[in-house]
């Protein structure tokens, strides 16, 4: 037994050997070793973790302390837990024993206490922690910041570590003299922390103790805001034993935790956020001043309002009255005890935020308690939240009971959403002043929060989301109506021959009975899809429904027959026209009074009369049958303006899409119709059932049909058309696009200084600096701009270089000099000057003309002319500063003399310009010395060197006279004789001086042209839109103490934080790795790279063993892809740019006054470091990072864990929110508790725990991303939030904006004030693969022309990106920024902007900033994700917010809207469903034989309006009309040439195959979706896409999405072409069904071509290996999808759940059954034999087939004992097959194509009762029958995957192919890439062999 704990403790020291071998170079600093592996057990609720990092610490300095420190940790891991139950304890205690044991003997207590109170002592003296106290006291009291005692937090920590070690030693009973010192020491320590709290923990403001090292508690404005939380005079009294810390003073937060329960984190969280907001909303109002600044009472009083808008909203709704009496009449202190308590309340609701109506009821009564308290003398606990135990806890009492009704109801969601209630279900329950029936506290028997099965239990509230395609039609009806009446005039108008007269409009007027059943039919739907909710639903709502429903069933059945008699009027001759006139009144006066009230509800400029008119009860009662009163959805109108705007917009739309349906789909079909009816006696060459006798009905439904479906569809044609056009005259107007290519920045940038700081800088800052300089021309104030924008330009290129995409060489010259020195023109970058000098040179050197015309030449190019002027002034100022005495007189006079010369325009007579050259050599020689640091060698050669020049100018250059005079000169010629003329040297080294002599020296030497700088195209792409934003219209800034707060909040769950090294080496089946793709991708960017770190290319294997440079090329790799930390360092540049734009408005911190001001020399260096810079951006910006399971990443000790720690070492403002949940004893048992926990980094770089909040239970009760931002959206702050997604980046240029980003929410955007800001996207991913590019590019036109549109003039942009930024105040407390509901808001983004609408928000589009996003690169995840999004807009089509939008918009506003959500992707349905009427149709006319019949008698099948059908179908199919907008983009950004040149490359990157397949992506999953449900999150994945995807998992993901689809066009399509009639042959089959051949191979083998190597033969091979591997693999319980085809397939019928889904099944699986009855009568074999019994025989024969398979596959296992007789049946069948079919050939009519017509038949008939089978599985089952139809399914699959296969392998034989392959679908870099792979590849293999 001894030798296992030996071997265990060498285990133990060897971890931790290795564990402190791994902390050196990654920044992990204090924690390492054993003092990281404390379970959380331990370290939640002691300081082992601290005492065993000091251990580690002081073990080499004093090992005896170090000992007693690591006994006194396992004393008390022993004591917390003695049998060692909690996870990782025993392992924990072993390895600290084994530690105790290395580190000498044990001491006795004494000798312990002895050695650590010395310890101690010598500590303190060492750091002179007494003296530090008293500075500590002095400027404390004196209210002075000090930034140095930030750095003495190590020293108290270990302090305090070392006091409480000694308290544990010394006991509670000491007696010694010793004892008494250490507990008095410990007492005096405790009263200094708590005075100064240095240690105590807190988020971004030091509330709970003072802080002297942070400058944002020095701020007046949060000192205010500090002060007026305090407790004010008229409150209640607390008791006595209520204790609060000693650090700070009693505020209102105190007594609301004393009163309601409040946990402490809670309040001490939302005590930060109330003191944020208050001193963010007072800077705005103007900062305060005096020794003890306040808050303005208008502040109090804004922020009271916009926080409790929504419930004074929902009181004004429900007729209740308010908790106070009004406003104006509450006290400011009671305003905010208001604010504290509902935001105390938000914040411990957990799950209950998403119910805002339901807080809305919580605070009433909470309010309603603490008012009458406050009005007694001593405070008490609140009744509501008291429990049994005389406790308060406002979490159990109130919050859990609902969230335990949510939990059981979320648990339930599995099944359908009519029976169970999600979120919004529960929230409507208080849209009704029966909540009140719920009692105060909520009474736990009520039916509200009964859970499902109990009686009595509350249903659904007001809506019920009944899975069916019906609800398209019921929220949306009046579009349907709409397009069918016109349809239906338009047609009669066409049948009446273009005539308009009486008749015809007697005729039109059946769209008035047709109108009539329509809304009678809605009026139906209303109440058939209520089922459900009748119980629950108010009684008035479903009287509206009922008197809807009989008022319009008794409308319909009185307006047709009052029509139907009109009609018969019309037939006789001499009718008097009575019932036309009684028609016409009762048909105008339903217009009149529906016009009127339309125009009161949803026309703009009608609203007040509308508001008035609500006093009458008829006016009332009218408009609530005309629509429903909601609590949401209440005044969405816009100003007339707006309106009028989208009307045009619409009305243009509209009437290009009736004149293209009359003229081109109607009239072209009136003829042929007539002639189709008239048509009698047709022979039918099949048994028909159903066309005799109805005038050839079934006929004209095969013609009319595609047409009618491309006429629901086109609308979204031309919707598509206009809105490019109306977007990209926007577009062209918010100036986008006229910076597009670096010669046009080249040409422009003298225009950027002016820009940005009219646009970018704070207008005080610069009108401040310009006052100062006033009276100066307009050189000085170009030069005021250009030093205003010198410092942000050169943080941008830094930026640039950090990120690699630009070189050392091109940061110097894109760098541009401060401009706030003594020279007196503007100092451009040398990208603009470079070889302007030298180009300047050589016009001096020709010159033989007067100086104004060689200034005239060298004027024609400004740089030029700006470089000459710089040199000039640069060359004087360099002299005068390097000299002084007779040198300094000799350049005095010098430069008097040459500017008298210009002065009087005889400078060429002056000098001799021939010698200009010589001149630059000497001047090039001396800054070559002067830009180095200064050495004595360096200093002796420096004289020489300005002698050089001395006597070029004086010799060579001047003149004979001028020269004369320098020689003659007796002061010069003395100094010169007696060798000290330039003796003493000035070395430059004033950061100015050293910037002119750089700045000249590049001027001198860069000789080659800059017009390619930079040269990487990302650089460039940046610096183009940033350039071109700054001209165009956005809101001046504020000064960064007045901008709108913020937060960036992104949620995350197990992506990638960082790449590891193992993932960069990794190398995938091809042999290619990360770092060798990124390499070839993106090469420039890895030589920066390696520059950028002091590598060369040859060094750069060796980079990964460095483990500093290994880190940096993680990060270097990770930047590239789509990781959290790309994320992060995008985010963060946000504070970065708030700092430095702090740093140069020079805020006064230090009690001296407050303004802004600009210094004469701008020196950034350094600013970063500012302390209170620093203060100032956190009090303006939050970054949270949800980071769902981090806590438990960390107790698995995952990679993710360790890289989330490193990203908050990295970024001391980054702050984790995570779920912790941890088991806990009570009287039922161990039970889970769940915490909302936030932490940052210590400045140790450990995870320092900021709060942690308890939640009511799991917080994932519905979909998992908006509930992981539900449990971390109270750690935000600020006034706005910005939500972020994972796979995001930004940029310093664009973070730069943000400020005139938040302005937006206080300008005009029309009725209301934003609530949502969009923002501009740039896809990142476009340049890895085609596929990438067609994604980016798709995408890329929606979030900018496609959302420009929305937003204005269309006012329907909702919330599609995550760059948007929320009115945070206004969505948190309306629900939050998203729905999480299971299932139905799976799309949970888009429900935000749902949400912001109905509650009157306003959701905007800005163009002037963009936010980097990465998208899905390669095929399978592009359909994952559409799969994804188009099973989102599944779901959308049954919920009550697209429902309530589709009813409460006027008619052109939700026609904007539907055609933007869901009716896009019902259009892209019909546009599928097109293909399969007309191919249906035409199938029935060939088999019928009533094509031919027709076409004979005449020729009117190949008509105008088919083809003008089929046309619009095929252009939507191959992503034409998807790239209108594109190609408007393109010209728009990159001008005519290059927009051509990109659509021609993307149609010959085979583009068009990509958005047919997507066609059917988008159709699939939006149409299971609204049929079966099963819409899901799918995990695409964000990694680099470099690998070949096997056959058999492109099968699996695409067999019934795509394949089968595909496969039944083509069999649509032979049966066709066998069948089919035309006049003109072949010819026109073909082109009358090239579009759907296109479909089928798009469809089939889109995700091979797509393929990385998907052509080359050894895959193939391997592929095919595979497939068949999967294919016969073996199902069973726990076998994986991928492994077997049977688990796959019964995973693939897990979406048919009900009996509705299985009928509907079964509806749709009858039209296979159609190819066999028309086959039967098409066959040699049946002549001309129309008989019934026919098909009957056809089923006898498909009978005796089944029965012949199943002879073949009868299983051995079952028949192990009849091998033998089992293969002599198999034997005689097969002989007996194939005689039978030679002597049916032979003796019968049957023919070899009569065998392959009924094969194809079988196929389909077979595929039709497979699908029914499957739909019907649980009968045939217990019939016995499941095994026939698995072995029958996986035959099917087998013939298809063959029929896919065969010709993928034919062309792996060609190697050309795959060369040709991948030099189309991917860029150069990683063609060239993929080819050297397969080369490395096959060395390995012969090496291996």
């Amino acid at each position: 037994m001894g030798g296992v704990f030996e071997n265990w403790e060498r285990l133990v020291r060897a971890a931790l050997r290795r564990d402190q071998t791994r902390g050196v170079g990654r920044g992990l600093g204090r924690g390492s070793a054993i003092a990281g592996a404390v379970p959380v057990s331990l370290s939640a609720t002691s300081n082992i973790d601290a005492i065993l990092q000091l251990a580690n610490e002081v073990e080499v300095e004093n090992p005896t302390v170090s000992r007693i420190l690591c006994e006194q940790a396992y004393g008390m891991a022993q004591k917390l837990d003695p049998d060692s139950e909690g996870r990782g304890v025993v392992q924990f205690k072993t390895g600290l024993l084994s530690v105790i044991k290395q580190k000498g003997q044990k001491m006795d207590r004494d000798s312990a206490i002895q050695h650590l109170w010395s310890f101690y002592q010598s500590y303190k003296r060492r750091h002179n922690v007494e003296d530090i106290q008293k500075d500590q006291q002095r400027l404390a009291e004196s209210g002075t910041f000090s930034s140095t005692f930030g750095k003495m937090k190590n020293v108290y920590a270990t302090i305090k570590v070392l006091i409480d070690v000694l308290e544990a030693l010394v006991g509670e009973d000491y007696s010694d003299r010793m004892g008494r010192i250490i507990m008095e020491e410990a007492g005096k320590f405790k009263r200094t922390d708590a005075k100064f709290g240095e240690l105590t923990p807190y988020n971004i403001v030091p509330l709970d103790a003072p802080s002297l090292s942070n400058a944002i508690g020095f701020f007046p404005e949060v000192k205010a805001a500090i002060a007026a939380i305090g407790y004010a005079a008229e409150f209640c009294n607390l008791p006595g034993d209520f204790e609060v810390p000693q650090s700070r003073e009693t505020d209102m937060f105190d007594l609301l935790q004393y009163v309601f329960g409040f946990q402490k984190d809670n309040v001490r969280n939302q005590r930060e956020n109330v003191v944020m907001i208050l001193a963010n909303t007072q800077s705005r109002f103007g900062l305060p001043t005096g020794t003890e600044p306040k808050i303005d009472g208008k502040v109090i009083t804004e922020v009271f309002t916009k926080v409790l808008d929504n419930y004074s909203k929902w009181c004004r709704y429900l007729g209740f009255k308010v908790a106070w009496n009004s406003p104006e009449a509450i006290h400011r202190d009671r305003k905010l005890a208001m604010v504290c308590l509902y935001f105390l309340i938000w914040g411990e609701a957990g799950n209950v935020r998403f119910l805002p109506e339901c807080l809305c009821y919580i605070f009433h009564n909470m309010a309603k308690e603490l008012d009458t308290i406050l009005n007694q003398s001593e405070a008490q606990h609140a009744k509501s939240c008291l429990k049994n135990d005389d406790d308060v806890s406002f979490l159990d009492q109130i919050i859990c009971p609902i969230y335990e009704t949510l939990k059981a109801e979320a648990h339930s969601g599995k099944i359908a959403h009519s029976d169970w209630r999600n979120y919004d279900d529960f929230n409507e329950y208080f849209w009704s002043p029966s909540c009140v029936k719920l009692g105060w506290p909520p009474q736990k028997n009520s039916g509200f929060l009964l859970k499902p099965g109990k009686k009595r239990r509350t249903g659904k509230t007001g809506f019920v989301e009944h899975r069916t395609f019906l609800h398209l039609y019921r929220s949306f009806h009046r579009l349907w109506i709409f397009l069918v009446v016109f349809f239906q005039a338009l047609a009669m108008i066409a049948f009446n021959g273009g005539k308009i007269n009486l008749d015809t409009f007697k005729e039109v007027l059946n769209v008035v009975p047709t109108y009539a059943i329509m809304k009678f039919l809605e009026s139906f739907l209303d109440v058939m899809l209520m089922f459900g909710a009748y119980k629950s639903t108010r009684g008035f709502a479903l009287s509206r429904l009922i008197i809807r429903f009989f008022w319009f069933g008794a409308g319909s059945v009185m307006i047709t027959y009052l029509y139907m008699n009109v009609l018969d009027e019309r037939r006789k001759m001499n009718s008097d026209s009575r019932y036309f006139r009684i028609f016409i009144l009762i048909v105008g006066i339903y217009i009149g009074i529906r016009a009127s009230f339309g125009l009161l509800v949803k026309f703009p400029a009608c609203h007040a009369v509308s508001d008035v008119s609500e006093k009458w009860r008829f006016f009332q009662f009218f408009k609530w049958i005309y629509q429903e009163r909601y609590y949401v959805g209440r005044g969405l109108y816009e100003r007339t303006t707006d309106y009028a705007r989208y009307v045009v917009f619409w009305l243009v739309v509209l009437g290009s899409k009736f004149t293209f349906a009359y003229f081109l789909q109607i009239r072209p079909l009136v003829e042929p119709t007539r002639m189709i009816l008239s048509l009698r006696n047709l022979q039918y060459s099949w048994h028909d059932l159903v066309s005799r006798g109805n005038k050839n009905a079934l006929t004209l439904a095969c013609l009319w049909a595609p047409v009618v479906a491309i006429y629901l569809m086109d609308i979204h044609i031309f919707y598509t058309l206009i809105s490019a056009l109306v977007g990209g005259i926007k577009g062209a107007r918010a100036r986008l696009g006229e910076i597009r290519t670096i010669e046009m920045l080249h040409k422009r940038f003298e225009s950027f200084p002016e820009a940005f700081t009219k646009n970018l800088v704070c207008p005080d800052m610069i009108r401040s600096a310009l006052n100062k300089n006033a009276g100066q021309d307009d050189e000085g104030s170009k030069k005021i701009h250009a030093a205003t924008f010198a410092p942000f330009w050169n943080d941008i290129i830094k930026s640039l270089r950090e990120e690699d995409l630009i070189s050392n060489r091109e940061m110097d010259l894109l760098s541009m000099p401060s401009n706030s020195g003594g020279l007196k023109l503007v100092q451009w970058p040398l990208f603009l000057l470079c070889s302007k000098v030298f180009l300047a040179l050589d016009l001096a050197f020709d010159c033989k003309d007067s100086q104004s015309e060689l200034w005239n030449r060298i004027s024609k190019d400004e740089y030029m002319a700006y470089a000459v002027k710089e040199c000039y002034y640069s060359v004087e100022r360099i002299l005068l500063s390097l000299l002084d005495g007779e040198g300094r007189l000799w350049v005095e006079k010098l430069f008097r003399e040459l500017n008298s010369s210009i002065s009087e325009d005889s400078l060429v007579v002056t000098i001799n310009l021939k010698k200009l050259q010589a001149l630059l050599s000497r001047t090039l020689a001396l800054t070559g010395l002067l830009v180095r640091e200064e050495t004595p060698e360096l200093a002796r050669g420096v004289p020489k060197a300005v002698y050089d020049v001395y006597d070029v100018i004086t010799h060579e250059l001047l003149t004979s006279n001028l020269r004369e005079q320098f020689d003659s000169w007796n002061i010069l010629a003395r100094a010169r004789n007696e060798g000290r003329l330039f003796s003493r040297i000035n070395w430059p080294k004033d950061p100015e001086s050293k910037e002119v002599v750089k700045r000249l020296h590049l001027l001198l030497t860069v000789k080659e042209s800059a017009a390619n700088i930079p040269k990487n195209l990302e650089a460039r792409r940046r610096l183009e839109f940033f350039s071109n934003s700054l001209f165009m219209h956005m809101p001046p800034p504020k000064p960064v103490s007045e901008m709108v707060p913020f937060s960036v909040f992104t949620p995350y769950y197990s992506e990638t934080v960082l790449y590891s090294s193992k993932d960069l080496r990794d190398e995938n089946e091809d042999g290619i790795s990360i770092i060798f793709y990124l390499q070839k991708i993106f090469p420039d960017e890895w030589e920066n790279f390696l520059e950028r770190i002091g590598y060369d290319a040859s060094r750069a294997d060796s980079l990964q063993k460095n483990l500093g440079d290994s880190l940096e090329l993680r990060f270097w790799v990770s930047y590239r892809g789509q990781t959290l930390a790309r994320t992060v360092r995008g985010m963060m540049y946000y504070r970065r740019a708030l700092i430095l734009q702090s740093f140069l408005e020079r805020r006064t911190f230090r009690g001296s006054g407050d303004g802004l001001s600009m210094p004469s020399y701008i020196n950034v260096e350094g600013y970063e470091k500012s302390f209170e810079c620093r203060a100032q951006a956190d009090l303006k910006f939050t970054y949270v990072v949800s980071c769902q399971i981090y806590g438990q990443q960390k107790q698995e000790k995952a990679r993710e864990a360790a890289d989330i720690s490193l990203l908050m070492q990295r970024n001391e403002a980054l702050r984790i929110a995570f779920i912790h949940s941890e088991e806990k004893d009570s009287p039922e048992g161990k039970i889970k508790e769940f915490y909302s926990k936030l932490v940052k980094a210590d400045s140790d770089g450990k995870d320092l725990e900021v709060y942690s909040i308890k939640l009511p239970g799991d917080p994932k009760l519905g979909e998992g991303k908006p509930e992981n931002q539900n449990h971390a959206i109270v750690f935000t702050r600020g006034d706005a939030i910005q939500t972020i997604d994972m796979n995001q980046d930004n940029y310093l240029e664009e973070a730069m904006k943000m400020r005139n980003l938040l302005e937006e929410f206080r300008q005009d955007h029309g009725l209301r004030p934003p609530t949502i800001l969009g923002v501009r996207e740039h896809v990142f991913t476009g340049s890895v693969s085609s596929l990438a590019w067609f994604m980016s590019n798709q995408e890329t036109s929606f979030v900018t022309l496609g959302q420009r549109v929305l937003a204005d003039p269309l006012k329907v942009r909702m919330h599609y990106g995550h760059p948007d930024v929320f009115d945070r105040i206004f969505h948190i407390t309306r629900g939050g920024v998203s729905k999480a509901s299971r299932v139905i808001n799976i799309s949970e983004d888009i429900y935000a902007g749902f949400n912001s609408t109905l509650r009157q928000g306003n959701v905007t589009h800005h163009e002037y900033i963009q936010v980097g996003k990465g998208r899905d690169v390669g095929l399978n995840q592009i359909a994952m994700f559409e799969g994804k999004v188009a099973g989102g807009n599944g779901e959308q089509v049954l919920s009550r917010d697209v429902y309530r939008l589709g009813q409460l918009f006027d008619f052109f506003r939700m026609l904007s809207f539907f055609f933007t959500t869901v009716g896009f992707y019902f259009c892209t349905m019909m546009t599928v469903l097109t293909v399969y009427a007309f191919l249906y149709g035409r199938v029935y006319l060939a088999f019928s034989g009533l094509d031919s019949a027709i076409s004979r008698r005449a020729r009117i099948l190949g008509n105008t309006a088919l083809d003008a059908a089929l046309n619009a179908q095929f252009l939507v199919q191959i992503g034409v009309f998807t790239a209108v907008p594109m190609i408007m983009g393109f010209i728009l950004e990159l001008g005519l040439i290059k927009a051509i040149f990109s659509f021609i490359t993307m149609q010959l990157q085979l583009c068009s195959v990509f958005f047919t397949f997507s066609l059917g992506t988008r159709t699939h999953y939006f149409g299971r979706t609204i049929l079966h449900g099963g819409a899901k999150y799918r995990a695409t994945g964000r990694g680099f896409v470099v690998q070949h995807i096997k056959f058999a998992e492109n099968y699996r993901l695409y067999s019934r999405s795509h394949f089968v689809k595909a496969f039944e066009v083509a069999i649509l399509l032979i049966v066709y072409i066998a069948y089919g009639y035309t006049a003109r042959g072949a010819t026109s089959f073909i082109l009358i069904t090239i579009s759907s051949w296109f479909l089928v191979i798009s469809w089939l083998f889109a995700p091979y071509i797509f393929n990385p190597s998907g052509f080359e033969w050894q895959k193939a091979v391997e592929d095919f290996d595979d497939w068949a591997t999967w294919l016969m693999y073996k199902g069973g319980v726990g076998v994986m999808s991928t492994k077997s085809w049977e688990s796959w397939w019964d995973e693939e019928q897990l979406h048919i759940k009900t009996l509705r889904g299985r009928i509907l099944e079964t509806i749709l699986s009858l039209r296979f059954f159609f190819f066999q009855y028309g086959i039967v009568y098409k066959l040699n074999l049946t002549g001309k034999n129309t008989s019934l019994a026919l098909y009957g025989y056809s089923w006898v024969a498909l009978v005796c087939l089944v029965l012949i398979f199943k002879v073949f596959t009868f299983s051995p296992r079952k028949s192990a004992n009849y091998q033998l007789g089992l293969r002599f049946i198999q034997g005689v069948t097969s002989v007996g097959l194939i005689a039978a079919l030679v002597l049916v050939v032979a003796l019968t009519d049957l023919s070899i194509p009569d065998l392959f017509a009924s094969m194809l038949a079988f196929i389909a008939t077979g595929w039709g009762l497979l699908s029914i089978a499957i739909a019907w599985r649980h009968v045939v089952k217990r019939l016995g029958m499941w095994e026939w139809v698995r072995e029958t399914a996986r035959l099917y699959d087998a013939g298809m995957g063959a029929a896919i296969f065969a010709p993928l392998a034919f062309l792996s034989w060609f190697p050309f192919v795959s060369t040709f392959q991948s030099r189309l679908l991917f860029n150069q870099a990683f063609s060239r890439g993929l080819e050297i792979s397969i080369i490395l590849a096959g060395n390995k293999a012969n090496v291996q062999a």
